[in-house]
């Protein structure tokens, strides 16, 4: 029992490694920024067309290449789901903004 008494407590929010297994990863707030400024810039990159191309009667004015991108991006680099999640609705945020109004960086 004296054992017992002197034994350290390790509690959840100090712990490096989750009950199941998995290791919390903490990334800094310039690695997130960055993110952040990729997934907007990659957001409003889109291939705009002269005059709308109507594929199967529907008329496109332009390709969004940059979501594209950053969906594979995304997809590959995020480890949990929801991370993944939090990047995949800003990115298409960003991107219907883009569509509609004149910012951003068109090819």
């Amino acid at each position: 029992m004296a054992n017992a008494k002197n034994k350290q407590r390790t509690y959840a929010r100090n712990r490096a490694v989750s009950r199941r297994g998995n290791e919390k990863i903490y990334e800094t707030d310039g690695t997130y920024f960055l993110k952040l400024v990729i997934c907007v810039l990659l957001g409003t990159l889109w291939l705009k067309f002269n005059a709308p191309v109507a594929i199967l009667g529907i008329p496109f004015g332009g390709v969004p290449v940059g979501m594209l991108f950053g969906l594979l991006l995304v997809s590959k680099f995020e480890k949990f789901q929801y991370d993944r999640k939090i990047w995949y609705a800003i990115l298409i945020l960003v991107t219907i903004v883009s569509y509609f109004l004149p910012m951003g960086i068109l090819i």
